[in-house]
């Protein structure tokens, strides 16, 4: 019996102007994949078609796409129906990647580079953002992975990129563990979602409050609280008992968010925890720390005079 032919990846990236388009891309080509941005929805298939018999064919590899609102006659029903087309092909493993990022960050973008937003050329960049957002909506709750860029470093995004789309790297669940701070809203791209403002808080102790949860006092202080032993306990045991199940049913991404009140002891100290333990099982793993930087004043978190 013949060995059943590997199917060739190609990665569509699109989501609101200014998210991180062409840093994602660049990331995905210095992953060894051939990326084109912009190209007109009837175009895509031809760059995954079958080598023909020509020895001269070279053979294809992994694709990356952009695709947003520049791309000639943009729509959300020609981009879904373009997206159930390539899952549709028993040789492509296709998918889709959607960028977003909060307004105030994307106001900021376009203003430091002086950009005009493609859907609002002699409009204010709001006006664009708006249109925009209310364009792409519909592909937003069909993406495989979705990042929010707003906090994102380029360093950042690059290393989300090649942990969850590195070619090395076998098919299989790739997993986000994050840590937040509730004030500061939910991430949106999460899954699932822990509660541990109920553990006893390190931000209360004067020698542990410019700390953060990955320094040894703020772990053992959480360690002694009667509750963190059991509860860890159960969080592992759900998790473990999910991922076989998440696994079967096709799902390629998982984000576990962690959350207290200021984003910096309690759920980093879980975000680390659980980390550590998955990568033990042999999960890959990337772990983010989304307001570690941000220091909470009472009413309202505010960040750090001393972080960029």
């Amino acid at each position: 019996m013949s060995a059943t032919p590997a199917r060739t990846r190609i990665v569509l990236v699109t989501g609101l102007s200014g998210a991180g388009h062409s840093s994602t891309l660049k990331a995905l080509e210095d992953l060894g994949y051939e990326a084109v941005d912009n190209v007109p929805f009837s175009l895509v298939p031809n760059l995954v078609q079958p080598a023909g018999d020509d020895p001269a064919d070279e053979a294809i590899g992994a694709v990356a796409v952009g695709i947003d609102c520049r791309t000639r006659a943009f729509s959300a029903d020609r981009f879904e129906r373009l997206m159930a087309t390539l899952r549709a092909r028993d040789d492509l493993d296709a998918r889709l990647i959607f960028l977003d990022a909060s307004d105030q960050v994307l106001n900021r973008r376009f203003t430091e580079t002086r950009r005009r937003h493609p859907m609002a050329m002699d409009r204010p960049v709001q006006d664009g953002i708006d249109q925009e957002r209310t364009l792409l909506a519909p592909i937003r709750q069909f993406a495989d992975v979705l990042v929010d860029t707003s906090d994102l470093t380029g360093h950042d995004l690059r290393r989300l990129i090649r942990k969850q789309f590195d070619l090395a790297t076998p098919h299989g669940i790739a997993i986000t563990v994050t840590s937040f701070s509730f004030p500061r809203g939910l991430p949106r791209d999460a899954d699932t979602v822990f509660d541990v403002r109920f553990l006893r808080n390190p931000h209360y102790v004067p020698d542990l409050k410019p700390l953060t949860g990955r320094d040894a006092g703020v772990a053992d202080y959480i360690r002694q609280d009667p509750e963190f032993e059991g509860f860890f306990q159960r969080v592992s045991e759900l998790i473990l008992s999910l991922l076989p199940s998440y696994g079967r049913e096709g799902k390629a991404y998982l984000t576990i968010a962690f959350g207290c009140t200021g984003g910096r002891h309690r759920s980093v100290f879980l975000a680390e925890c659980l980390s550590s333990l998955l990568r033990d099982r042999g999960f890959g793993v990337t772990t983010v720390h989304r307001d570690a930087d941000v220091e909470f004043s009472g009413s309202s978190p505010s960040r750090r005079q001393d972080s960029d």
